[in-house]
């Protein structure tokens, strides 16, 4: 839904423009239209596996036999205690999250240098 809402407001003129460029098709979607919509992928994954973490009630009910989901595996082995790996599964979700976060705030950072650059120009 986060993908679908972002190409609701896409331009389609950029890519019309650069098929009358001369472009192909494939060198369209790969130069414009992905780095465009790249943060809602991101976001709508990052919303996903937040979610799928949350569910884990839901998840265990789902699940046909044999099937297994992080959120599960966790939740099982929590039953019998907090074990070593529960905490090296911890930090390196939280390692994974703190880096996602500063390479956030520094791409922020560097969008708004550049357009207050570009505004006193």
């Amino acid at each position: 839904m986060i993908v679908q809402a972002r190409l609701q407001d896409f331009d389609r003129s950029i890519e019309e423009a650069a098929l009358d460029l001369g472009a192909s098709p494939l060198k369209v979607f790969f130069v414009i239209t992905l780095p465009i919509i790249f943060p809602s992928i991101v976001l709508g994954w990052l919303l996903s596996f937040a979610l799928s973490i949350d569910d884990v009630v839901i998840a265990s009910f789902v699940a046909g036999p044999g099937a297994t989901t992080l959120p599960m595996i966790v939740f099982s082995s929590l039953r019998f205690g907090i074990s070593p790996e529960i905490n090296a599964l911890a930090t390196i979700l939280m390692t994974v999250l703190t880096i996602g976060v500063i390479m956030a705030a520094m791409i922020i950072y560097k969008k708004s240098s550049s357009q207050e650059a570009n505004m006193s120009n």
